[in-house]
């Protein structure tokens, strides 16, 4: 059994909380947090776990194994660095950290040290996820066209980060997990329409090397909450609405076939419709999924498939779009590619 502790209890971190308290496979001993009241709630439930204000209590402790770090994302380097120089794995919420040298330095740390660092980024452990990804592995949509996806509700407006780096955090792990490759350009535009220099709605495009494009709306300013992806490919279409209770993902068979029309050399179009499939998906919850996943990687030494090398590339592109929307939409191209 792992000896495990949290430091962050606010509304992410009851989840987590939650969580790995109910499971068998682990020992929650500690639960840390600045907010006195907070932690006075959490021992009137759960009187077993050892409430503390002072992180380093847990990184002195060596009976711990692992630390869930779920604290806003400009303490995330501070922590990590911390638990992982005192010998423990590290479960980090994302965003990973807020720049992405600090994201290459943790991430060489944790291989330094032979420490499991995983980031939260819990849409891959989404079953709706997993399955669109087997889907594009296994060709079943064809050539990929195009991938747009909006992810919009009413706040939470955060201090410590903008639209961006909550948001697009998402969506980049998830587009850059489904094509297994990297954008070669970037271009962005947003707003700060509440918080002076805090964008609250941003629009994203990528281009990626395999001619696919990529459009992201993201907005903490809207009368929904909406979270739709669809993917267009040459011989199947999906609609991806992680909204939806029943019916998360819906294939379409339809499709453009381009007919050579003989006598003038011009070319007719055939539109395809045909059936809409509805895959069956594994009612398993994205964040007990992902906490197992962890909990097996610390105790068989497995690399977390959210590693510190997949968030350092997310990072890495929120930086690009932040630019860009700071430079009124300026272009970047990744010199990865050029």
């Amino acid at each position: 059994m792992l000896n495990v502790a949290v430091i962050g209890c606010g509304y992410w971190g009851k989840n987590i909380i939650r969580d790995l308290y109910d499971n068998a496979m682990c020992n929650l001993k500690y639960c840390c947090d600045t907010d006195r009241a907070k932690l006075d709630l959490l021992s009137s439930k759960s009187p077993m776990i050892k409430p503390i204000m002072d992180s380093e209590e847990i990184f002195k402790d060596k009976s711990i194994d692992a630390v869930f770090i779920i604290t806003p994302v400009g303490s995330h380097y501070a922590l990590v660095k911390r638990a992982l120089e005192s010998g423990k794995a590290v479960f980090v919420e994302k965003p990973f950290v807020d720049k992405l040298e600090k994201a290459v330095e943790l991430t060489e740390l944790a291989e330094k040290n032979k420490l499991v660092l995983m980031i939260g980024h819990i849409f891959e452990y989404a079953p709706a996820v997993v399955k669109i990804k087997e889907l594009i592995k296994t060709n079943q949509l064809g050539k990929i066209y195009y991938i747009s996806s909006t992810r919009v509700n009413l706040g939470i407006h955060r201090k410590d980060e903008s639209v961006i780096w909550d948001l697009a955090a998402h969506d980049l792990s998830t587009i850059f997990s489904w094509l297994e490759e990297e954008p070669i350009s970037v271009q962005a535009i947003g707003k700060s329409s509440i918080i002076e220099n805090k964008p609250d709605v941003a629009f994203i495009n990528l281009r990626f090397p395999s001619d696919i494009l990529v459009n992201i709306q993201i907005s903490w300013l809207a009368p929904v909450k909406m979270r739709n992806t669809v993917i267009v490919g040459s011989e199947k279409m999906v609609v991806f609405d992680d909204t939806s209770v029943i019916e998360k993902v819906k294939v379409f068979d339809k499709g453009v076939d381009k007919l050579e029309h003989s006598s003038f050399g011009e070319f007719q179009l055939s539109y395809r419709t045909g059936e809409i499939a509805v895959p069956i998906i594994s009612n398993a919850e994205p964040l007990k999924e992902e906490i197992k996943h962890f909990i097996d990687c610390v105790k068989n030494k497995k690399e977390p498939k959210t590693n510190g090398k997949s968030a350092t590339r997310v990072v890495k592109y929120l930086e690009m779009i932040e630019k860009s929307v700071n430079e009124g939409g300026k272009v970047y191209v990744n010199s990865v590619h050029h």
